[in-house]
Parts: structure tokens; C-alpha cells; sequence
């Protein structure tokens, strides 16, 4: 039966269910400007009749409604569409972080022309030319030591900016997995919350609008997925594992790898692997760090590696005004101090290694001749062996290119006597030695009997820098030189001798003879020369060659990195654009929804007016 009072109880409801909108309109205008807060909607719905269908219900004609409720309140989010943003966002970072650090690699190679290295090296390199016009003159030896002392702080300069850089990177990284377990940590514990609020069946729009905030800056920085296959747990993977699932956190911690220099590695802390990121800033910094910031730096010691030597050996076979020969013009510091380079590398206390940079053979050639033989050379490349296959028809100079352009971590040319000189480069694994020969083998006899480098053909004579004694495999005219101390452009430095005594300056290469007399200066033309030889490897084949693919190659990756991030900003804005069109609070919109729920509550409130009348009547008055 009917309650008197329903009508009462009918507009309470409504009063009720409008305040709760008009609530909800005032929470939405108060979170109009606060970034991530997704507007709310109130959903209304009419309250179950008083009678439900069956056989024992009471005669009356047809179901009595009992007026309306609150449903719920919802927030109006495009799910599909966050996802999509959040995968944006990781591209975002990445891209950001690159533009910056490269920007940081362009100025140190776009310094002005006085003060880069290739403004003091084209100096060094015309001091030279000029000794070679005045080998009897001390004012010109004076000027190559004052321009070689300025070239080699240039060279150190611009190893410290390149060493400080890489440096910034590993502190970002740092700070970035700080970042990343704190935001990790925080989403768990609105997981907590918000399954607990679940629980009771409420809607708790807000604090899944402050996990999404957060899961949107995590994903700038590392590339997290959202896992939906159980709708009760919370799920964030980088690259197909857990970092968080419901309350469960998996935490990044930093390990030092002395492979690495001492840089940090990145691993899931439960179980110590390395975590493999593919998109976001911290994707970008350990990709920075450890290639393009690394690989600056190994080409800058590859070309200081390459001066030095290069130097030194047409040097130390010059006679300078003293009639001294034999020394050096640069110092060159070996990574050991053994003669045949032996070393404990796995740190056992046994030596296991051979640490040698350059093997030079003993037979003189002519690039242009034949060789006349067959066979197949094995190098070491940059993650597996590289083979060289050679024929009778290939001329010295062709090998000599075939192998400079192979991608072996071994480059070639003949030196000043005209000797085949091999030498080893900067590695692409932490775990390989830069600057070290790890390995020579020919199926044939190039190696062994036309250069006069290895003992014999085969695997059987092949040398392996993984064994004591390596050098033992040469023959026993070849040349070998100790591996350089590591980064030799941070420690170039002129020979004392030379500072303290110009006079030791060679300028010819006989200090008897009346081709080699004082006016003789074919030494310094030798030197100064150097600058347009091909003397560096693959595509470098000079040094000015050096510079300009030098400043043309980080240009590139500029440009790349400044254009990308151009895109990933439009991309991310037409996405966020679009959220906000549909999350987002319109002013205009809830001032007509607070009108729309002002007047419905003015109606309630004079329905219940009416009602109050009505039962006044009855109780009040009726039968007086």
C-alpha cells in the first residue's frame, strides 16, 4: 500500500539527487584549471517502483514510481584514447632529451675557429711547412712547440667538455631512476586506495585521474605499457615485465659497470638483469651516454691516437739541429709496462693477455701491385669477426681499402718506409680493450710471407691478443707497438725534451749527407704533410676529413633529433587536444548544467511545498 508520505519521500530523493549534481558542477568549475583532473558526471536514474511484477503484489493500476536517485558519478574519460597518449608521451621523452644533449655535442665541435682544435691544428700543421722552408732557423722550431702546446690543451679541452657531458648524462640517469621508483611507488599506493574505494562500490574519480597524471609523466620517462587483461590489478610492464602489478612494485637500482668506466647500469632490482628500455628519457640518456657521447670521445682518441703516431714516426727518424735522431716528438704513454704488452686482464693475478696497438710487417710494397694470392683475412669486428676475401688480381692499395671499409676493429695503411702497418681502434664493446689488435688470421699467405707479419697461414699461426706472449705469432723482423694508455686525447702532451730544447726538432732525415744537410727540410715536410694524407680510417681518411665529418655527422643527428621532437610535440598536442575536448572542464557548459540542476531542485523543493500543504490539510484540519 501507498504511504502517505511517499510524496515526501519522492521529493527528498530529488532534492537529494540535484544537490549531489549541482555538487558535482561545483567541483568541476573549483578543478577547471588543475592539470590532469577529468570532468565528472552525474548520472541519474529513476528509482525502482514500489511493486515489482509477481502474483502477490497489490491491486493497483500500474507500477508507482518512486522518483529518482543517483546512479553514479562517473568521470568522463577516453580510455582508448589516454593509451595513445601515454605511448606518445614515450617518444616525447625520448626525442626531448636527445635534442638537448646533442645540442650540447654541437657547441663543443662549433666553437669559433681560433679556439677549436681544427683552428690549432691547421697552426700546427703550417709550422711545419714553415720549418720546411727554414730548417736552419730556432725561431721556427720555438713556433711548433708554442702551437703544439696549444694544440694538445685544445685536444684536452675538448675531451674534458665531450668527458663532462657524458658525465651530466650518468647524473640524469641517476636522478631519472630515482624519479621513476618514486612515481612507481606512489601509483601502488593509489592502487591500495582505489581498490579499497572500488570495493564499496564508489567511483573514485579522482584518484584515478592522479594515478593517470602520474602514469602520463612516468611514461616520459621509460616506455611502460598498461596492462588490461585483469580488470582488479593495476598493471604497468616495461618491455613485457612487471614494474607494478596491483600493490606490487618492482623497483630499477643502479649498478656500476667497470667495464663501462664505472657507469651505471640499470636492473630490475629483484633479480640483477639489465632492464631493456625502448623508448623515453631514460632510453635516450643510456643511449647517449653509451653511443653518442662515448662515440665522440673514441673519435676524438682515435684522431689524437692516429697524431701521435704518426707523428712520432716520421719524427723519430729525423735528425734535428743538435744531429740527434730517435725521438719522439709527442709522449706516448703505454697501458702497460711490458715489452711484449703481456697483462692480468680478468684481474687473477696471472697475465692472460696481449695488449698490442699496431703490428708493422717487414717487407716493403708498392700499393699498386698485385698481389698475386689468394685467401680469406679474419678480423675482429664490432660484435663478431669480420672475413676479408682477397685474389691474385687485388692490388696492395685495394686490401688496404677493402679492410678499412669492412667494419673491422683493425684499420691498415703502409707507413713511411712503406711497410704494411695494422692497427687497433676505439671498440664498440665495454667489454673489448680499445685501441688493442684482438685477433689476425689468413687462410693464405698475405699476412705471413708477402707482408711479412705472421709466422704462417692457418689458425694454427693466427694471433689472438687473448693469450700471454701473442707476439711470439709475428715474425721475428715485424714491428709492435704496446697498447696506449686509455683516452690518449686526455693525455697528449709534447716530449719534455723537445719544450726545454727546440733543437731537438727534426726537420731532415740525414744529418750528414748534402741532400740532408741544414737547408734540408724533407722531415718537416713529412709532418706538415700528414694534414691531406690518408692516414684515418673508413670514410676519414684525412684529418681535415676528420673535422668536417665530424661537425657534418653530429649536424645530422641535430637536425634529426630537433625535427623529431618538432613532430612528437605536434602529435602529443593534437592527442592532449582532443582528451581535453572530451575530459576536459567547459565553463560555459557547467553554467548551464548548474541553471538546469538549480531549477530541478526549485522544483523539488515547491513539489514538496505542496505535499507538506496536503498532509497539513489532512492532519490538521479534517474532521474539526
Amino acid at each position: 500500500m501507498i504511504s502517505t508520505f511517499t510524496g515526501i519521500e519522492i521529493g527528498k530523493r530529488s532534492l537529494i539527487t540535484h544537490t549531489t549534481a549541482l555538487n558535482t558542477v561545483g567541483h568541476n568549475i573549483s578543478n577547471a584549471g588543475v592539470e590532469g583532473y577529468s570532468r565528472q558526471r552525474v548520472e541519474m536514474k529513476a528509482t525502482d517502483p514500489l511493486y515489482v511484477p509477481g502474483l502477490n503484489r497489490e491491486e493497483t493500476p500500474g507500477q508507482i514510481g518512486q522518483g529518482m536517485e543517483t546512479q553514479r558519478i562517473e568521470r568522463v574519460k577516453d580510455m582508448l584514447l589516454e593509451g595513445r597518449i601515454v605511448a606518445e608521451s614515450n617518444g616525447l621523452g625520448y626525442w626531448k632529451a636527445r635534442d638537448n644533449y646533442i645540442l650540447m655535442l654541437e657547441q663543443v665541435h662549433n666553437e669559433p675557429y681560433d679556439i677549436s682544435v681544427r683552428g690549432f691544428m691547421d697552426r700546427f700543421w703550417e709550422s711545419w711547412q714553415d720549418l720546411n722552408l727554414h730548417p736552419e732557423e730556432m725561431s721556427s722550431r720555438k713556433a711548433i712547440v708554442e702551437r703544439g702546446k696549444a694544440l694538445t690543451d685544445a685536444i684536452h679541452n675538448q675531451y674534458n667538455r665531450f668527458k663532462s657531458i657524458r658525465d651530466m648524462a650518468e647524473g640524469d640517469i641517476k636522478a631519472t631512476v630515482g624519479q621513476v621508483n618514486e612515481m612507481i611507488r606512489e601509483i601502488a599506493a593509489l592502487n591500495e586506495q582505489i581498490l579499497k574505494s572500488e570495493a564499496l562500490g564508489d567511483n573514485p574519480n579522482d584518484l584515478w585521474d592522479k594515478r593517470d597524471m602520474i602514469v602520463n609523466n612516468l611514461s616520459e620517462l621509460v616506455d611502460v605499457t598498461i596492462g588490461n587483461r585483469d580488470p582488479d590489478e593495476y598493471v604497468l610492464n616495461i618491455g613485457g615485465m612487471h614494474l607494478i602489478q596491483g600493490r606490487i612494485v618492482k623497483d630499477l637500482r643502479l649498478e656500476g659497470n667497470p667495464e663501462n668506466e664505472g657507469y651505471s647500469r640499470v636492473l630490475w632490482d629483484q633479480t640483477s638483469q639489465d632492464v631493456v628500455f625502448r623508448g623515453g628519457k631514460l632510453a635516450a640518456l643510456l643511449e647517449l651516454r653509451d653511443g653518442d657521447i662515448k662515440a665522440e670521445i673514441q673519435k676524438l682518441d682515435l684522431m689524437s691516437m692516429n697524431f701521435v703516431d704518426l707523428v712520432n714516426e716520421i719524427h723519430s727518424r729525423g735528425y734535428g739541429l743538435n744531429k740527434e735522431t730517435g725521438n719522439n716528438f709527442f709522449i706516448e704513454y703505454p697501458f702497460i709496462d711490458n715489452a711484449s704488452g703481456n697483462y692480468d686482464f680478468n684481474s687473477d693475478g696471472a697475465e692472460d693477455s696481449s695488449l698490442i696497438f699496431r703490428i708493422d710487417g717487414s717487407n716493403k710494397l708498392n700499393p699498386k701491385e698485385q698481389i698475386g694470392l689468394a685467401g680469406v683475412l679474419t678480423l675482429p669486428g664490432a660484435t663478431d669477426d669480420v672475413t676479408i676475401q682477397y685474389f691474385p688480381s687485388d692490388t696492395v692499395e685495394d686490401l688496404i681499402n677493402r679492410i678499412n671499409l669492412s667494419g673491422a676493429e683493425v684499420v691498415a695503411r703502409l707507413n713511411q718506409e712503406g711497410v704494411l702497418s695494422l692497427k687497433g681502434v676505439p671498440s664498440f664493446e665495454d667489454a673489448n680493450p680499445d685501441f688493442v689488435i684482438r685477433h689476425l688470421e689468413d687462410s693464405g699467405l698475405f699476412l705471413s710471407g708477402y707482408t711479412g707479419i705472421l709466422r704462417g697461414p692457418g689458425a694454427a699461426n693466427a694471433f689472438d691478443w687473448q693469450q700471454v706472449d701473442a707476439v711470439n705469432q709475428l715474425t721475428p723482423a715485424a714491428a709492435f707497438a704496446v697498447a696506449p694508455l686509455t683516452h690518449p686525447s686526455s693525455w697528449i702532451a709534447l716530449n719534455p725534451v723537445m719544450e726545454n730544447d727546440p733543437g731537438y726538432i727534426a726537420a731532415n732525415f740525414d744529418a750528414t749527407s748534402q741532400t740532408g744537410g741544414p737547408g734540408d727540410g724533407r722531415a718537416a715536410l713529412a709532418i706538415a704533410n700528414l694534414r691531406t694524407e690518408q692516414v684515418m680510417i673508413g670514410n676519414r681518411t684525412t684529418f681535415d676529413d676528420y673535422f668536417a665529418d665530424a661537425v657534418a655527422e653530429i649536424g645530422l643527428k641535430g637536425e634529426q633529433a630537433e625535427k623529431a621532437l618538432e613532430t612528437e610535440n605536434l602529435i602529443l598536442k593534437q592527442l592532449k587536444d582532443m582528451r581535453d575536448s572530451i575530459s576536459g572542464v567547459n565553463v560555459d557548459e557547467e553554467m548551464a548544467n548548474m541553471v538546469k540542476f538549480q531549477h530541478g531542485y526549485t522544483a523539488a523543493a515547491r513539489f514538496v511545498s505542496n505535499i507538506d500543504e496536503m498532509l497539513d490539510v489532512i492532519i490538521n484540519r479534517m474532521g474539526a
